[in-house]
């Protein structure tokens, strides 16, 4: 397990979570998964089958109850909370459903704010913020704030934000849900460019139809895989 955990951008082991709320309640019952670097995989489930759960540990947002979790080769069970905070902040990339964005800023300055917190000078934030705007379509808007862009444009500014620190791993919780379906399509083309860059993306969605565009599919049921889906059509 120790190999494949080095050679895989995310690895779980026995990972069980357990709440507390009277009777113990497993939202996550042994699960083990790996997710190999530069793959694009989909978490589909009803509610309730432990999906924002496994987000959650495997953004360093939670810690498990059981089994053991590794990011980019680095066991994150184990770890102080300072440490999974500096982990979280450098080898993941959040985009959220609701992108989350600072209203008062730029799009250059929301997609700086995660160097800010590494201690990276100012013109190098700049400049490396509006190289990521750029690559996600946006090079013409990085002086505009939020309420001046479109959500298709809001969505684009958190990716850029999150691939900002070049992280181990993209985690995308619902990345088209607030968004119509023609500009979902259009995030979701540029989801498939990343890839097709090389980055790592372990994606969460309720849609059929946005999971296809990931090379797998794991289907998880009562806090456990029920099966992982292959798709064939999908690859660089």
């Amino acid at each position: 397990m120790e190999t494949e955990s080095r050679n895989s951008a995310v690895s779980l082991d026995g990972v069980v979570k357990t709440y507390r709320l009277g009777e113990p309640v497993h939202a996550l019952d042994g699960v083990s998964l790996e997710v190999p670097r530069g793959s694009y995989t989909a978490v589909m489930g009803p509610s309730g089958s432990g999906k924002s759960t496994l987000m959650n540990l495997i953004g360093c947002l939670d810690t498990p109850t059981e089994g053991e979790i590794f990011l980019d080769g680095q066991d994150v069970t184990r770890v102080s909370d300072r440490e999974r905070t500096r982990i979280r902040g450098e080898d993941v990339g959040f985009v959220f459903q609701t992108f989350n964005l600072m209203p008062r800023l730029t799009a250059r300055e929301n997609v700086a704010l995660p160097m800010v917190f590494r201690g990276i000078g100012r013109a190098e934030r700049r400049e490396r913020a509006a190289e990521v705007l750029d690559s996600v379509g946006l090079g013409d808007r990085l002086e505009h704030r939020p309420n001046e862009l479109s959500g298709g444009q809001r969505q684009r500014v958190a990716i850029a934000r999150a691939l900002v620190n070049d992280p181990a791993l993209l985690l995308a919780d619902e990345p088209t849900g607030n968004l119509d379906t023609e500009t979902g399509e259009q995030i979701m083309d540029l989801f498939e460019e990343l890839y097709e860059r090389g980055n790592t993306i372990l994606m969460v969605t309720h849609e059929r139809s946005i999971a296809e565009h990931a090379e797998r599919i794991v289907h998880l049921l009562d806090g456990e895989i029920e099966r992982i889906e292959q798709l064939s059509g999908v690859g660089r």
